[in-house]
């Protein structure tokens, strides 16, 4: 199993990013999927999550309003529209699929990560 997170960069506060999360060698479909992110010196935290319909989603209320989170089953991808994006932003993103029901915002009852995307933003 393969996640593979890309879209990260540096960005100016008041500005945007797309991250994509590219899965492999799992049945994506079938998994709930989610964004967690762990800026320096901080513990992981979750962000986002999506259903494996994509019905469902779910957000940090840090994030509520600014991000956007969705899926293309049909790509095995995953993605968070970042708008607005602040300084306290600034993290390592990961994606993370689960196949059990839970609670979706657990990162411990995640299967599989991605090793990581990169945001910066900038004051």
């Amino acid at each position: 199993v393969q996640l593979v997170e890309s879209g990260g960069g540096s960005v100016p506060a008041g500005g945007w990013l797309r991250l994509s999360c590219a899965a492999s060698g799992l049945r994506f479909s079938t998994y709930a999927t989610g964004w967690f992110r762990q800026a320096p010196g901080k513990e992981r935290e979750f962000v986002a999550a999506i259903m494996w319909s994509g019905r469902g989603t779910y957000y940090a209320d840090s994030v509520k309003d600014r991000f956007t989170i969705s899926r293309a089953n049909a790509k095995n991808t995953m993605y968070l529209q970042m708008n607005g994006l602040k300084p306290e932003d600034t993290a390592i993103y990961y994606c993370a699929a689960k196949l059990r029901v839970g609670v979706i915002s657990r990162s411990y009852e995640y299967d599989y990560w991605g090793q990581g995307t990169l945001v910066t933003v900038s004051s």
